[in-house]
């Protein structure tokens, strides 16, 4: 039916289109959350280049003694499937130690690299990779309450501090080991 201004009535919308409309709305929100995410993906990408030189060096006066770094490592299984990705790996022959690295950490950030350590752990393990796998969180902006989220949960903190980075852990400090 076709109503006076030439559209389609209410009833005459099936399914179908209601349907369509919908995918097409998703179409256009996915289109824009990358758009958006872009920018925000750049910041964490220019705090992973400020943040990841002095890492070696930081972390080895804390005895780890680590050798090789890594940036945007990507795990797969043996089928090719994603499985996690690290901004930066640190590695020496008994740990790993992932960072995370983003613009601002936030507590979710935390939620999501401890799942990402649970997996590296399952990778390592298929893998027959037994050292200790650690993890820390880096970035130039890091409230307070997600420091203490941070270490609550066993991840070293990293912060960018002018032309240097800092590696945060408090008194008494246990990293957790996956």
């Amino acid at each position: 039916m076709i109503t006076e201004n030439g559209g389609e009535s209410r009833s005459d919308l099936t399914f179908e289109k209601v349907w369509k409309m919908f995918q097409e709305t998703g179409r256009q929100m996915n289109k824009t959350d990358r758009k958006i995410s872009k920018p925000g993906n750049r910041l964490g990408d220019l705090a992973e280049h400020i943040i990841a030189p002095k890492l070696l060096e930081k972390f080895n006066r804390l005895k780890f003694n680590f050798g090789r770094i890594g940036h945007n490592v990507r795990f797969r299984d043996s089928g090719g499937n994603f499985v996690a990705k690290a901004d930066i790996l640190l590695e020496n022959g008994d740990t790993v130690m992932a960072v995370a690295v983003k613009s601002k950490v936030t507590t979710d950030d935390v939620k999501e690299h401890t799942v990402r350590m649970e997996k590296l752990r399952a990778y390592a393990d298929e893998h027959g990779d037994k050292r200790q796998v650690m993890g820390a969180v880096a970035s130039a902006i890091i409230p307070e309450s997600v420091k203490s989220f941070a270490f609550k949960h066993g991840f070293y903190v990293i912060e960018q501090a002018g032309d240097t980075v800092s590696i945060d852990a408090p008194q008494g400090f246990v990293p957790q080991k996956w």
